[in-house]
């Protein structure tokens, strides 16, 4: 006999004597209607069939309470929970770290490859890195920023726009919704 079991971490089933009602309405093993039945009569007829007594719709009055295989039926709503998790896509966010002076032919390389990232679904964080008397001559920095802004424009849409953090010129892109 199963005292109680957890089927989701937010949602726990009764099941046998952990169920509290007196009287329940009662489901049978073949989804047939038994009525209302005091709690120790339904408990009786689970374990004449040798199931367990499931608490289905405990907010109902009273709670409806089914014959069935506890395991079986958990096994089942893990299996389901797990298809469920199956296709759910994880959002990844990839960074490229680049400095003021970078030559183009290695932003083209940073572009390829944070437009490949948008193409496969994740989102891109750019971060322009300003080292010692980089500082004061912002505007390079800023230029860096505006032309990938305006090279990744058909392939993503800008989250979050740049702003400087610290030493630390950041934005983020994501994909487009197609």
């Amino acid at each position: 006999m199963l005292i109680e079991e957890v089927v989701d971490i937010r949602k726990f089933i009764r099941v046998n004597s952990s169920i509290r009602a007196s009287q329940v309405r009662l489901v049978g093993a073949e989804g047939e209607q038994l009525g209302v039945v005091d709690l120790p009569k339904a408990l009786q007829l689970a374990d004449e069939s040798s199931l367990d007594l499931v608490e289905v719709a405990p907010n109902s009055k009273p709670p409806v309470c089914r014959i069935m295989d506890f395991a079986k039926f958990k096994y089942d709503q893990e299996k389901k929970e797990r298809e469920a998790k199956k296709h759910q896509k994880q959002v990844q966010i990839k960074e490229i770290r680049v400095k003021p002076n970078i030559e183009d032919h290695d932003y083209q390389v940073k572009l390829r490859h944070s437009l490949e990232f948008l193409k496969k679904g994740n989102k891109v964080k750019i971060n322009l890195f300003f080292r010692g008397r980089e500082m004061s001559h912002k505007e390079l920095g800023q230029r860096i920023i505006d032309k990938f802004i305006s090279d990744m424009s058909g392939a993503g849409v800008m989250e979050k726009s740049p702003a400087l953090e610290g030493r630390i010129l950041s934005m983020v892109f994501a994909p487009n919704n197609k």
